[in-house]
């Protein structure tokens, strides 16, 4: 396995001070944001350490040069919008950009490219389904001809009031995933697996890696603290936000010594990439190069150098 991490938690530096910082620290790879430009509407959005819509021959090989440099991989390309959106304007541009992330990951010579699947959070998962498959075949058939395995992370997006209650991606639980896998069959179809959105649903964050072995293209390490004493006041029903807490790797609910026993007996051995999300860690450049190097420090009892 390679330890990484996503490249969001870095918005104001380049590409070349991420992937400079990334072996200073001591990582093998980067997950690289390649959001469009334009402002965020969310945190950890619009955050673009590649320009995938200017992927000139000079940029193609200054990324080769970085990479080579600094001997830090490039692990995916992140890009994590709603294709789905009822907004049609917003869904044609978050699949139009897609197609150009997938298209700039086979120039690269890379192998992932990791997203959401979307959803109309106003509508049931049947109702969603018809648009899933009209949208997500074409994107599927072009990864398959740029040979580009595409990771659906399983977050359910429910962390703000315009995404309640059905949340802004489809893929988030094993009953959903087989679905999905089953209707749109392709090797270059699976999942950027974050075991902390399983915790905060109240799922098992294990037996899925042991179901779904098979499609676990890309992982995401982050952690999550159940408040036990705010859930028995606003239980499950509540907003999520009110009861749950991302934090750091080791410092949340999982079990990281069953969660990496549990993945190397499914015989995964590709990326692993920290995706920072603690606020405890946001007030300032220096914090955030902490959790990184407080991730590592941790993390590199389970992968080692």
């Amino acid at each position: 396995m390679q330890l990484g991490f996503v490249s969001a938690i870095l918005p104001e530096q380049t590409f070349d001070r991420t992937l400079l910082i990334a072996s200073e620290i001591g990582y093998d790879c980067v997950e690289v944001c390649c959001w469009p430009a334009g402002k965020a509407d969310r945190r950890y959005a619009g955050v673009s350490h590649i320009d995938v819509v200017h992927m000139t021959e000079h940029l193609v090989s200054d990324i080769r040069k970085t990479t080579d440099a600094t001997g830090v991989l490039i692990s995916a390309l992140g890009y994590y919008p709603n294709p789905l959106s009822p907004n049609s304007a917003e869904a044609d541009a978050a699949v139009a950009h897609l197609h150009v992330v997938i298209e700039a990951a086979y120039r690269l010579g890379l192998a992932h490219v990791n997203t959401f699947v979307g959803r109309d959070w106003t509508l049931s998962v049947d109702d969603n389904w018809p648009r899933f498959l009209t949208t997500w075949k074409p994107l599927i058939d072009l990864a398959e001809d740029r040979g580009i395995r595409i990771g659906i992370e399983n977050c359910p997006m429910l962390f703000s009031a315009d995404e309640w209650p059905g949340g802004k991606n489809l893929a988030t639980t094993p009953e959903i995933w087989t679905r999905m896998f089953s209707d749109i069959h392709s090797d270059c179809f699976g999942l950027n697996y974050d075991p902390s959105h399983m915790i905060w649903q109240h799922m098992d964050y294990l037996a899925p890696m042991r179901n779904f072995s098979d499609k676990l293209f890309h992982i995401h390490a982050k952690d999550v603290r159940i408040d036990r004493h705010r859930l028995n006041q606003v239980g499950i029903m509540a907003h999520p936000s009110k009861y749950h807490t991302p934090k750091l790797p080791g410092m949340g609910d999982v079990n990281w010594g069953q969660f990496f026993s549990t993945l190397t007996d499914c015989g995964y051995r590709g990326p692993v990439c920290v995706e920072v999300e603690d606020r405890a860690y946001e007030g300032s450049l220096d914090e955030r190069l902490k959790s990184l190097r407080q991730s590592h420090t941790f993390l590199r009892n389970f992968i080692p150098n």
